[in-house]
């Protein structure tokens, strides 16, 4: 019998930009691709956010050909972890054995300097879970502290959006900061595809995070890897 995890999922409240009318939120194919992967396996899993309660999403990856967007955000369980979030604050990081920080332009604001994300990314992975991260969702890893003082992205392999990708989609001037550029100054060993929005994911040990939207689904298989097949 293998064994029962429980995953995660950690999505934004943050929807507004400081000059650009359209709205962000939770970019929707990286929550829908990634748990794609572990719906295989029929893993329990809940969705939480730093306030609780519906998460917003990005009109933009509002993709109506994504097939996959489609079968889980009409979904009703899915729908209803999505639409009734568990607060940050009421999660018991004990739980999960999997923790995944999805992205979308929002978590840039509600992720780095939240306190009790940082403590249940510290507290899973150091009870032996895997920690994961696609796209901007990398940003809430900035600055988890493990217990001996270091940094969890110190000297690690990781990606995550590239500052050339935020160029392409021009909004590298309303984000706080680039992604990229924070990882390099937090020493981590940054690295990103060749080609700008192609699927690609650094695996070190058991931190797994992904460049870019369509990099979602090769970190959920990447986990199920890392999980069940060592």
């Amino acid at each position: 019998m293998d064994p029962i995890y429980r995953a995660l999922i950690v999505c934004t409240n943050h929807t507004d930009y400081p000059t650009k009318p359209h709205k962000t939120g939770l970019w929707l194919s990286e929550a829908t691709h990634f748990y794609d992967e572990l719906a295989d396996r029929n893993l329990p899993y809940d969705i939480a956010s730093p306030l609780g309660g519906p998460v917003p999403i990005d009109e933009k990856s509002m993709d109506r050909r994504d097939t996959v967007n489609e079968k889980w955000y009409s979904n009703p369980v899915f729908r209803d972890k999505l639409d009734n979030s568990i607060r940050l604050d009421d999660v018991e990081p004990a739980n999960y054995q999997i923790l995944y920080l999805t992205g979308g332009h929002g978590t840039m604001w509600d992720f780095p300097n939240n306190p009790r994300l940082l403590e249940i990314t510290r507290d899973i992975y150091e009870n032996g879970g895997m920690v994961a991260a696609v796209c901007h969702g990398v940003c809430g890893l900035l600055n988890v502290q493990l217990s001996d003082g270091s940094l969890l992205v110190n000297n690690r392999q990781i990606t995550g959006f590239s500052n050339m990708e935020e160029k392409l989609v021009r909004l590298d001037e309303e984000v706080p900061f680039l992604l990229e550029d924070a990882l390099r100054q937090k020493n981590a060993l940054y690295s990103k595809s060749i080609i700008p929005f192609l699927p690609y994911i650094e695996v070190d040990e058991r931190l797994v995070t992904g460049q870019n939207p369509l990099s979602a689904r090769k970190v959920g298989r990447k986990v199920m890897e890392e999980m069940y097949e060592k």
